[in-house]
């Protein structure tokens, strides 16, 4: 009865640790990438990140911030079917996450119109009809799970700022909606890799863009 008390007792601790060595990794992994301030150094990342979805393949996480790391990859590609072949991984990795959650959160729905808008913005005048419809309602999904998710603000936001003027977009439009991300930023706790909190630094960046002396 003691040997078997101990196996388990073992076993927990065991688990326990992996799950734990898991965040860690994945947090510390992420930061580098999300702090990087070159492409060599994104990709360099976003392999490790790669790996780490490799070696925890059933966390959800792993895959979400994997496909993630593409669509940002995508931002700083100049390339356009090297951005398409991104935004075809981050699709694949996206899905896996959705699979092991068994549904879809508001920051998977994020993600998909993440990945969408990017469709558009490797080729607007041929993609906005079919994709824009696919970000919109990705969008309006996330907010009926969390209105209160400021990702979702900030993907609008990026969304409309580089819109033309003549079609609604630009600084001054973009603005309120980064201003409302910002806001809700600090609702969030922040310590949990597991629960999405990225953001804020680009929303800042975005605020800043947005205030200066040319308001789009």
């Amino acid at each position: 009865m003691k040997q078997t008390m101990l196996a388990a007792a073992l076993a927990i601790g065991t688990f326990t640790s992996q799950a734990q060595d898991f965040k860690a990794v994945l947090d510390k992994t992420f930061t580098a990438f999300d702090t990087a301030n070159s492409q060599d150094v994104r990709i360099e990342q976003s392999n490790k990140l790669g790996l780490i979805a490799k070696k925890w393949d059933n966390e959800w996480a792993t895959h979400y911030y994997v496909a993630l790391s593409k669509v940002t990859l995508n931002y700083f590609e100049p390339d356009a079917a090297k951005r398409d072949a991104y935004l075809d991984e981050a699709e694949k990795e996206r899905e896996e996450a959705v699979a092991l959650l068994k549904k879809e959160t508001d920051d998977t729905y994020v993600l998909a119109a993440m990945i969408a808008n990017s469709r558009i913005g490797i080729d607007p005048m041929n993609r906005w009809q079919k994709y824009g419809q696919v970000f919109q309602q990705n969008l309006e999904s996330a907010k009926e799970q969390n209105p209160d998710n400021p990702r979702m603000y900030y993907v609008k936001g990026t969304s409309t700022y580089f819109t033309p003027k003549q079609f609604g977009g630009g600084k001054k439009a973009a603005l309120p909606y980064f201003e409302k991300a910002n806001a809700l930023f600090p609702k969030e706790e922040g310590k949990d890799i597991t629960q999405p909190h990225w953001g804020k630094r680009q929303t800042d960046y975005f605020i800043s863009e947005c205030n200066k002396e040319d308001k789009g």
